[in-house]
């Protein structure tokens, strides 16, 4: 299924989409007037922008200095994303295969991802699901969204809802309070979770009513997308503060990306950001091999040595897991480092070797 029809498995409701400040940038031409391309480009952008969606709302292009950026990498279209690479995917963590309805994605035995909405706040250059997402998703329709809870409810083995899209903090606080409401209403869920990139693309819009629509049923966890220190701005704490006020723990989720935060560091000042900002660093994903993204890849040999420097340098609970999601649909396995070296011997965080006591015989 491809973005087109999985777009059509959405309902229209344009009217229901939120509209963000009139600052955002969305065409080459708002791009050459920021001073992020250069007037002869404005074609070929446009012709990236036609393939995968484009949208810089004002809190992320006031940290833009220039395309080449941390941030810039991130969000300004390049023409290297018409190329596709040996190995990318369309779909690489085969969310079609594994949607039995509209909305649903069941990788899990006891978890489920349900899509609400396919509109962003913003559109990562490097995003896995760039083939479905954009302004023109929509949001799945009430028809919709109720065939979603029935499937569920009908599957006691399922714990967790994980609300994602698209990014479900799009919705209206009244809109996603209700689905939160309808979630906790099923008997055998224990927690939900929602993943988004609105706390640091548009803060604004983690108003208390929305915390409160979030806060109001089930245990939920937010997950925040961040992939750069100079994205955790006074903005993005005061977001967090209001979240944490309203009963919701926030998570961080980061990407591993060449130019952005591919040194030690990088990463330790975005981990140390996030901790500061009471943000608690969970995941670092392996770039998922999406077509377009081959300019953000970072090898894993690479990824692992990066974690393994910051062991010891920054505070354990400020190291996330490092995760790769197996292509074809597989699931989530750490791939960071091992500090053991055979039975007897470990190496520490500067790579010296100790040795370990022999282990006791249990006769």
């Amino acid at each position: 299924m491809g973005k087109s029809s999985l777009v059509l498995s959405f309902k229209k409701e344009q009217s229901s989409l939120p509209s963000l400040p009139s600052a955002r940038l969305r065409t080459a031409r708002d791009l050459v007037r920021a001073g992020l391309i250069a007037p002869g480009r404005e074609g070929a952008i446009e012709a990236v922008a036609e393939r995968y969606a484009m949208a810089i709302p004002p809190a992320l292009a006031a940290l833009i200095g220039d395309r080449a950026d941390p941030i810039g990498l991130q969000f300004v279209p390049d023409e290297a994303e018409l190329v596709t690479a040996p190995g990318e995917s369309a779909d690489p963590i085969a969310d079609e295969a594994l949607s039995p309805i509209p909305g649903i994605v069941h990788r899990y035995p006891d978890r489920v991802l349900l899509k609400p909405i396919l509109a962003c706040p913003v559109y990562c250059r490097f995003c896995f699901r760039r083939e479905q997402v954009g302004p023109d998703g929509g949001v799945l329709g009430e028809a919709a969204l109720a065939r979603a809870y029935e499937w569920v409810a009908a599957r006691p083995d399922i714990r967790e809802v994980i609300l994602t899209g698209g990014d479900p903090l799009m919705l209206s606080p009244r809109r996603l309070g209700a689905i939160v409401a309808a979630l906790s209403a099923i008997a055998h869920l224990q927690t939900l979770r929602v993943h988004s990139r609105v706390p640091v693309a548009a803060p604004e819009r983690v108003t208390e009513e929305m915390a409160a629509a979030l806060g109001g049923g089930a245990p939920l966890w937010l997950v925040l997308h961040a992939n750069h220190a100079r994205e955790i701005t006074e903005a993005v704490r005061a977001a967090v503060r209001r979240l944490l006020a309203a009963g919701v723990p926030v998570l961080g989720q980061s990407v591993l990306l060449a130019g952005v935060n591919d040194s030690e560091e990088a990463l330790a000042g975005l981990f140390r950001a996030m901790i500061a900002a009471r943000i608690k660093p969970y995941y670092l994903h392996q770039l998922d091999r999406a077509p377009g993204t081959a300019r953000f890849h970072v090898p894993i040999a690479r990824g692992r040595a990066l974690l393994a420097a910051l062991r010891g340098r920054i505070p354990g609970h400020a190291i996330p897991t490092y995760v790769l999601d197996i292509p074809g649909g597989a699931g989530k396995v750490p791939v960071g480092p091992d500090f053991l070296a055979g039975e007897e011997a470990v190496r520490d965080p500067a790579g010296r070797l100790h040795r370990l006591a022999p282990a006791m015989s249990s006769g």
